[in-house]
């Protein structure tokens, strides 16, 4: 995926979870945060960041907030990214060969990121951004999310059924070691992503490639379900 209009600032204040005040050439700008996620970690006063400008005279921001520089890992943030590269990424074939690809997929009272048919199966996929790293070692999630265990039981339910049944952590950002759940954070999604996995729910994980202006899927990554592995 690729953005235009990028412009690098540095980071200032964040008011609320959805704007924060960046100074951009010289300017203080009052810019739209793509992701509501605490971020305490990505935005310290002074950290590199680049902003997407808009061109919309109907927008009350000008810029979106989109990626972070964190020491020497460039990081985006924006929080609907990583359902646009997962689409690319499954439509350029990086499960295999997939048919009728669709988003934003129901089955009964439940919604999913994608569903699709693989090898005359019918499949459902669940797509989790992660930002959260420290030294290497990516964790997720970085807040407690009902809505992820939530997915998670879901997805259980279908394996148990006979569908294909996947949840994709992409990770927006490259070289890390591995990925493990936040148990410390949230152990309810833990103990629901164990779960799914003795279920046969797919559990995968992907780096992506990231620039100031693009992001694309990239290497698959390790995944720690428990904390003695």
């Amino acid at each position: 995926m690729q953005y235009a209009n990028v412009v690098p600032g540095r980071f200032l204040s964040r008011p609320n979870r959805f704007i924060a005040h960046i100074e951009i050439d010289g300017k203080e700008e009052i810019c739209h945060v793509k992701n509501t996620g605490r971020c305490r970690e990505l935005l310290p006063a002074g950290a590199k960041v680049w902003c997407a400008e808009s061109d919309n005279p109907a927008r009350k921001t000008r810029y979106d907030l989109i990626a972070v520089q964190k020491g020497d890992r460039l990081i985006n943030m924006d929080s609907q990214a990583p359902n646009t590269a997962a689409g690319q990424w499954l439509a350029g074939g990086g499960l295999g060969k997939i048919e009728n690809l669709r988003p934003e997929s129901r089955w009964g009272n439940s919604r999913f990121d994608f569903s699709f048919t693989k090898d005359g199966q019918q499949c459902f996929l669940e797509v989790k951004g992660v930002t959260l790293e420290t030294g290497g070692v990516c964790a997720f999630p970085d807040a407690p999310t009902e809505r992820g265990a939530k997915h998670l039981r879901e997805l259980t339910q279908l394996a148990k059924e006979g569908y294909g049944a996947y949840v994709l952590f992409v990770i927006q950002m490259t070289d890390v070691k591995y990925l493990h759940p936040n148990d410390a954070t949230d152990p309810e999604f833990g103990k629901a992503l164990r779960e799914a996995s003795y279920a046969g729910v797919q559990i995968l994980a992907m780096d992506c490639a990231v620039t100031p202006d693009t992001m694309a899927i990239q290497n698959p990554v390790e995944i720690k379900l428990h904390p003695t592995c």
